[in-house]
């Protein structure tokens, strides 16, 4: 099957190349152009949920590091940044996990570096650049610029950590039930590839939350850290955000060979679910 890009450079090899950068030089700035091309990507972006996403390129005259647009000391010389915020509803969480990571995406084959910064900023110079309303969840930014040569002690912590190591397929994947993991090496033809660019997705503290099972036609998703009714109503569940960006990934490779299918949600019984994950979403095959 003939394979058709997203963009000008495959799935695959986005997927790759995309790594988090927290330093960046002060001295090349973002072109209008490249800024024109983000916002006329974002006018066209929709993800495969309701829950409507909206986004906004921030221009800071000010160093991020200043009052105002803190980021912790963790990135250094970004003035651009992409703020995304969401519609409260369902599956809102992953809907902008999904979106921004599309998003990320087509700024690496730009040749924009970026990186993921989840936390709560309704407080800070951030928010109100957004103008975040009373319905909308303001959970996520990245900054956006060039790599800098420089290499900072921030810069090799992240590198010694786990930011770049991800968990091998046995841990994540399952053909049919939980008690059956699928390795590298499992004969799933197509979808090999789709599985392989999901596990590589980017997750907070890489902590990699999704756990997929193949079904034939089907592939049901789970996510690891099962949340009371009650949990859910007060607590922001980052991992959410995690999900959707798997989700994009997996999606985004399916699109890409030519592999047509939607997101149901199910009555799903599976054997062997372990007690902290929870049932998410189905991808059912055309």
């Amino acid at each position: 099957m003939e394979r058709r890009l997203l963009f000008d450079k495959s799935i695959s090899d986005l997927v790759k190349e995309r790594k988090s950068v927290r330093t960046y030089d002060e001295g090349k700035h973002i072109s209008e152009e490249i800024i024109n091309r983000l916002n006329s990507y974002i006018d066209n972006l929709q993800g495969p949920f309701q829950a409507k996403v909206r986004f906004k390129i921030i221009k800071t005259k000010e160093s991020a590091t200043k009052r105002g647009f803190g980021t912790y000391g963790v990135i250094k010389g970004a003035d651009t940044y992409i703020g995304a915020v969401v519609e409260k509803g369902y599956m809102a969480l992953e809907n902008l996990g999904y979106e921004m990571e599309e998003l990320i995406l087509y700024a690496t084959s730009l040749g924009l570096g970026t990186c993921w910064m989840g936390g709560t900023f309704n407080k800070s110079g951030f928010a109100k650049a957004m103008e975040v309303r009373e319905n909308e969840i303001f959970t996520i930014i990245t900054p956006i610029g060039y790599k800098s040569e420089e290499v900072r002690i921030v810069d090799k912590l992240f590198s010694k950590g786990k930011g770049d190591r991800r968990k091998e397929w046995v841990e994540l994947f399952f053909l049919k039930d939980f008690f059956t993991p699928l390795d590298k090496d499992s004969d799933i033809g197509e979808m090999n590839e789709v599985f392989e660019n999901l596990r590589l997705s980017p997750s907070a503290l890489n902590k990699q939350p999704w756990r997929v099972v193949l079904d034939g036609k089907k592939v049901h998703f789970f996510k690891v850290g099962k949340q009371s009714q009650a949990e859910k109503d007060t607590h922001l569940d980052l991992s959410e955000v995690d999900m959707g960006i798997a989700l994009c990934h997996f999606n985004l490779t399916c699109k890409e060979k030519g592999i047509e299918g939607s997101f149901v949600r199910e009555i799903l019984k599976l054997d062997g679910v372990p007690k902290n994950v929870e049932y998410l979403i189905t991808w059912v095959k055309k």
